[in-house]
């Protein structure tokens, strides 16, 4: 079809039902609709009987066609929303997850006990993408210091972009993990990361939506998935201070395996699983006190 709908419930209800047939969510066409008429979801269930524009339809229909073949919304909106903000998202940075704003509620909810009166902590965010864990940070608990690193040069860019746009003062450093940091002798009270951590072999049974688009360098990491953070137990005794605060980021079914890793590293640390809202582990934390 082309552009056969003249009033926005048409459109809707074309989206759903072209939506449902590819196997995509049916719900996604309000979102689209939504960016395109710079609506709020009220404004458009008002305007529900109203003429759509040509324009705008011709726009809409070419971007649930986009969806349909597997482009995720927010690359083809260009944001998505994180922590109560809006994060600019390109086909460079991995799309920011619910479960990742946990990461952040634990980690504030963990620095009173830890760092009791301290305002002078130091925060590093690693492989930071679109910059949604370090700049979130650095809103939520303004006294921090913080930096944050990736290894692509492109995704730095859209989080410093983000950085601007949001007005959160953060330091942006290119490189391998903590690597560039270490290499100026930098050390941090709190280091944070989620790291690719999906096994190679899950690949093939993952929707197109999210092999196809997201960044692989961002979601894979070995055959295990466990890759990153065996890394990470090299790197972060020369990077982290006493007290301090390591938060991961993790696979479901992860959890044993890596607090093991990190128990290993710091033995004297108080290393927690904690699961996410849906009961799956989805974090680990070492505490050094």
């Amino acid at each position: 079809m082309t552009n056969s709908f003249t009033k926005v419930y048409e459109a809707l209800n074309w989206a759903s039902s072209f939506l449902k047939e590819n196997g995509r969510d049916e719900n996604a066409g309000e979102i689209l609709l939504k960016h395109i008429l710079g609506m709020s979801r009220s404004q458009l269930l008002a305007s529900l009987q109203d003429f759509l524009p040509k324009e705008a339809g011709s726009s809409f229909e070419k971007a649930v066609k986009q969806h349909a073949d597997g482009k995720p919304v927010q690359y083809i909106i260009g944001s998505e929303e994180f922590y109560g903000r809006t994060f600019l998202v390109n086909e460079e940075v991995l799309i920011p997850r619910p479960e990742t704003e946990e990461l952040i509620y634990h980690t504030i909810g963990k620095i009173p006990g830890i760092f009791p009166g301290r305002n002078d902590l130091e925060l590093a965010d690693i492989g930071t993408g679109s910059g949604a864990i370090a700049i979130t940070m650095k809103l939520e608990v303004p006294a921090l210091g913080v930096t944050a690193t990736d290894i692509a040069v492109p995704s730095l860019e859209a989080a410093r972009k983000n950085s601007e746009e949001l007005k959160a003062d953060v330091s942006f450093f290119s490189g391998d993990m903590l690597l560039p940091l270490i290499a100026e002798e930098r050390r941090f009270d709190i280091i944070l990361s989620n790291p690719p951590y999906i096994p190679e072999e899950d690949k093939k049974n993952m929707s197109i939506v999210v092999t196809g688009h997201e960044p692989h360098r961002a979601l894979f990491a070995g055959a295990d998935g466990l890759d990153f953070y065996r890394r990470f137990m090299e790197q972060l005794p020369k990077a982290i201070k006493k007290p301090g605060l390591i938060g991961f980021e993790i696979g479901a079914g992860q959890g044993k395996a890596v607090a093991a890793l990190l128990q290993g590293t710091f033995p004297a640390a108080d290393v927690s699983v904690i699961n996410d809202i849906n009961g799956k582990d989805r974090m680990v934390f070492a505490e050094m006190k």
